[in-house]
């Protein structure tokens, strides 16, 4: 049993829901593992702003509005930059990653069935593989560390749920429109692509934002 994974898989999918304490003896009686595993785990998942420190134990962070708000206005700035960057800096190792992943992500979505969790599951890693490759392909070392602070998993995962085909054939587009300015070496083009994106994103979380309580599907995905 992976603590780190099963406790970051049950915060993403809504087992344990937003101000939810989380507790060592609990979660180390519930995984039934010693507490120094969990202990580690939860030190991991503090230092990604998955939870926060209360006064007994750690709580499942909750996320307003202006949170959301704040969280995609950084990531728009970081990855819109790192788009324009890798217009600049690609190579051609680059540009087959970020086909493939792009492949991939147009097949998940093929393949994708309304709310459901594997799928989802899929479409949220290809979709990340391809955000990372962008990254990859700026060439700045730095920028990876600050843009995984502010790409917050079950936020991702919550957009994805909430996304009709429409939204994901949306996406798809702007991707291959964020490829194209990649691979043909137009650094605005990109990064207004991308700062778009960004912002449909956001823009899909806060519409259904007072829909959170949805952990009642997801229980029984988490094993």
């Amino acid at each position: 049993m992976d603590a780190y994974k099963f406790i970051k898989d049950a915060i993403i999918l809504g087992k344990y829901e937003p101000g939810m304490r989380l507790g060592e003896e609990t979660l180390a009686k519930e995984l039934n593992l010693s507490r120094t595993p969990i202990r580690e785990a939860i030190k991991q998942l503090e230092a990604e702003g998955l939870v926060i420190p209360l006064k007994r134990g750690v709580g499942v962070r909750h996320f307003t509005k202006e949170d959301i708000r704040e969280i995609y206005d950084l990531r728009s700035l970081l990855e819109s930059y790192a788009a324009s960057q890798a217009a600049v800096n690609r190579t051609e190792e680059d540009l087959n990653e970020l086909k493939t992943a792009n492949e991939l992500y147009e097949q998940a979505i093929h393949d994708h069935l309304q709310s459901d969790m594997t799928s989802i599951r899929k479409i949220v890693k290809v979709n990340q593989r391809f955000h990372e490759a962008i990254v990859s392909a700026a060439k700045n070392k730095h920028l990876h560390f600050h843009i995984s602070k502010v790409v917050v998993i079950p936020i991702v995962f919550r957009s994805f749920y909430w996304y009709t085909d429409f939204h994901l054939q949306q996406s798809l587009e702007v991707h291959k429109i964020i490829f194209n300015a990649i691979e043909n070496k137009e650094p605005e083009r990109a990064r207004i692509a991308m700062h778009e994106h960004i912002f449909q994103g956001r823009d899909n979380v806060l519409k259904h934002l007072d829909d959170i309580k949805i952990s009642h599907l997801f229980k029984e995905e988490v094993k």
